[in-house]
């Protein structure tokens, strides 16, 4: 890398935010240099305004939002002076994007490689036929499954992680000087999590390019980044060398985001089942058989967390409980009666008593609802409340997620990732379930909230007798939460029991594979773990 090739410049970079009826500052005056082929962690908690400021770097602010102040130049461009056709032609060609929600970002009714190469051919980068043949190899170098063919499946035809990585090609296809990476590897499980850092890593370094990692994931931007910068309420708290700042963080506010994460519950009496999963098979179409044979027995008042790579039947477990995919044989047995096999043959009581929290809070939720009006139906629908009733009760569950009363009326445009989900949670809350299904629900959180999001479905648990199912890639969050462990691999149940039994050594070949694969604080961690693996 030519030390003095600088990319990116910002400088005292200020953007204001329209909501409550007036303009606020997200970003109060921020410095940014990038040198092509560095990569530059942003971090910090949900709110601090990483993507608006990552999304700054492409000279873009999102609706509701403005400029107010600094310059941003991309390669000796001013992009502030750019008019929107000119910002258009740098985007998707020399600058690229790979957002925090992929099912949000693509289009359902188009196949994916036709998005993956949209950009590249329309930007007469590469005609359509050698873009999809790059298209194939990229999928190939982010471990995508039957990258040859995968790309003529349709958005809701592939797994969340999937997606995520499908997404990472589209970025990928038209070498952009600069990428934007806002938490690309949320969705991901930790073994595909280390085959695509791997790709980034390489495709970074091979093509010389550019990046701003965004994440709240700090041992995953211990291994991709150069510098991290840690940013709090839109100001810079603390940046230096990603070794530096791992080994001796100076200010308190980083220091604190090193040391979360120290939950783990204690284990728990045996109890009876609420639920029992029994023999469970389940496709989707007649050719693709999803789960094979499941059982699973979910104690009362308990967690019990399922793991295993993207793909491996987690989600569709969730679906075949709630009735939205019902399974092709085996029964769902809730509170002792067998539950109807599909969603619309239950009744609103059964509906009522097993909830759940979705993976994406950007699709889980109209974005033509305000914050009132999404907590409010189920309220409305189970319990029949209305009115004033209805509104004390959507109060006492914002003060329930730590939000007030200032969200009431705000759109889920206008929340963080972390604040959605968080409405998502009190979505589920609110009708006052017995049993609730946790899809990945902490994976889009930064540090902080997702131990506070942890402790408050803790206490939730202990005072209600909540019991929950916890789909989940984050062994962090295992330990934390989990009273029994299920391990799926394949769409097969591979092990299963109380979870100091399954952290304990020895391990199962797949178990282990799963443990090893979850990054460590060390920047050096994924360099050694491929070398341990390829030697």
């Amino acid at each position: 890398m030519n030390t003095n090739d600088v990319l990116l410049t910002m400088r005292d970079v200020r953007i204001d935010g329209f909501s409550d009826d007036r303009w606020h500052q997200i970003i109060k005056g921020v410095d940014i240099t990038l040198k092509r082929g560095e990569i530059l962690g942003l971090i910090g908690e949900s709110g601090a305004g990483k993507s608006t400021l990552g999304l700054a770097a492409m000279g873009f602010a999102r609706p509701g939002c403005k400029f107010t102040g600094g310059s941003i130049e991309f390669d000796g461009i001013d992009l502030l002076q750019l008019t929107n056709a000119e910002l258009r032609n740098l985007h998707g060609s020399r600058i690229a994007y790979v957002a925090q929600s992929a099912a949000a970002s693509f289009n359902p009714a188009h196949r994916l490689i036709n998005q993956t190469i949209e950009a590249t051919v329309s930007h007469g980068i590469a005609d359509q036929t050698s873009a999809k043949q790059d298209a194939v190899q990229l999928y190939t170098d982010l471990q995508l499954p039957d990258p040859d063919t995968i790309g003529e499946r349709y958005p809701h035809q592939v797994s969340g992680g999937q997606l995520q990585r499908v997404m990472t090609a589209m970025a990928m296809s038209s070498r952009p000087d600069l990428i934007i990476f806002d938490e690309p590897t949320t969705a991901l499980d930790v073994t595909t999590q280390v085959e695509v850092l791997t790709a980034m890593r390489a495709i970074v370094e091979k093509y010389n390019t550019a990046a701003i990692y965004i994440t709240h994931d700090l041992a995953v931007v211990a291994q991709m980044a150069d510098s991290i910068k840690v940013l709090r309420y839109g100001e810079t708290v603390e940046d230096a060398p990603t070794r530096d700042m791992m080994s001796d963080p100076k200010q308190a506010y980083t220091q604190s985001l090193w040391a979360v994460r120290s939950i783990e519950k204690s284990p728990q009496p045996q109890v009876d089942n609420i639920l029992k999963i029994s023999h469970v098979d389940a496709s989707y179409g007649k050719s693709v058989k999803v789960l094979n044979d499941v059982n699973i027995k979910v104690p009362r008042g308990q967690t019990i967390a399922i793991v295993g790579e993207s793909g491996s039947g987690k989600s569709t477990t969730a679906r075949a409980i709630t009735g939205l995919l019902p399974p092709l044989t085996g029964d769902i047995i809730f509170n002792g009666q067998t539950l109807p096999a599909a969603l619309k043959n239950r009744t609103k009581s059964e509906l009522q008593s097993i909830q759940m929290i979705y993976q994406m809070a950007d699709t889980a939720m109209n974005p033509r609802h305000t914050v009132r009006d999404i907590i409010g139906r189920p309220l409305n629908f189970y319990l029949g409340l209305t009115g004033q009733a209805q509104d004390k009760k959507v109060m006492e569950l914002l003060h329930l997620i730590e939000l007030d009363e200032s969200f009431l009326d705000r759109y889920p445009s206008e929340l963080s990732g972390g604040q959605k989900q968080r409405i998502c949670i009190a979505r589920a809350l609110a009708a006052e379930p017995e049993l609730i299904i946790c899809d990945e629900v902490t994976s889009a959180l930064d540090q902080i909230v997702q131990e506070g999001i942890l402790k408050l479905l803790l206490r939730l648990q202990e005072e209600l007798g909540i019991t929950y199912i916890f789909i989940t890639h984050d062994i962090a969050t295992v330990r934390a939460i989990a009273d029994q462990v299920v391990v799926m691999f394949q769409g097969k149940v591979v092990e299963q029991g109380d979870k100091q039994e399954i952290f304990h050594p020895p391990y199962p070949a797949y178990t282990e594979l799963l443990l090893s694969s979850v990054p460590e604080m060390d920047p050096d961690w994924l360099t050694q773990l491929q070398e341990k693996r390829a030697g």
